[in-house]
């Protein structure tokens, strides 16, 4: 584990100096679930048909989330439900309900697979949806004493105040990403052998592996992983729970 997070840090780093954002500790693309920004913006492409408002403007989807909710999202492999409970991290929860209930997760790929670490997901399909999305940052939540520990669900980022959309689930026992801006906002109570049986084959992601690099996929969406990485499995909706 402590391997993996060095790793993490190397890559952020690296990032860091593509992205312009200082580097910290967390998990996002390259290494740790962290947050990718492409150096230039993505070619225009068609909103989704019947698209929300919300889901093309983040300024419209600010709605507090309730104290405790659910989520189901309903995958290639099957179903799987969040619990998220919103006194652990207020800002990520908020932004997660708000993702849910404007259908942002639908057809999102689960695009970075790190058997025994973390699951990464959150990047849309649609360069166009993602552009609004990209620059639309939260506040980081403090640390609250909620671990990362095995099936709980923490955004990515790429340094201070850099959480958008994308988010992982813990494989495992994550201890080491508590206190380096990686509280969780919630956790899988049900479907967690789902999680685990999503695609992991093609590796850690380019340039430091031959799975999907997360610039191109903000560019070019879903045409680039069907093309390149058709294995891969993704949400077909995420859905609030009554």
């Amino acid at each position: 584990m402590k391997n993996r997070i060095s790793t993490l840090v190397c890559c952020l780093s690296l990032l860091s100096l593509v992205s312009g954002c200082k580097p910290k500790a967390t998990p996002a693309d390259q290494g740790q679930p962290q947050a990718v920004a492409p150096a230039a913006a993505p070619a225009a492409a068609p909103a989704a048909s019947g698209a929300s408002a919300g889901l093309m403007d983040p300024s419209k989807a600010v709605e507090q989330a309730p104290a405790v909710f659910k989520a189901r999202f309903t995958t290639t492999k099957g179903d799987f439900v969040v619990e998220v409970h919103r006194d652990w991290a207020p800002n990520g929860a908020d932004r997660f309900y708000n993702l849910v209930k404007v259908g942002f997760f639908d057809g999102v790929s689960f695009f970075r697979n790190m058997a025994g670490f973390m699951v990464q997901f959150g990047i849309h399909g649609n360069p166009a949806v993602m552009a609004h999305w990209r620059g639309a940052a939260i506040p980081d939540d403090p640390a609250s004493g909620h671990s990362n520990q095995r099936g709980m669900l923490t955004f990515a980022m790429a340094g201070p105040n850099t959480r958008t959309t994308q988010l992982f689930v813990n494989f495992g026992n994550n201890a080491g990403l508590d206190n380096q801006g990686f509280p969780p906002f919630g956790k899988i109570v049900s479907g967690m052998e789902i999680v685990d049986s999503l695609y992991n084959g093609y590796g850690e992601g380019a340039p430091s592996g031959m799975g999907p690099d997360q610039g191109r996929l903000q560019m070019e969406g879903n045409a680039y992983l069907q093309k390149e990485f058709p294995k891969l499995d993704s949400v077909k909706t995420a859905k609030l729970e009554p």
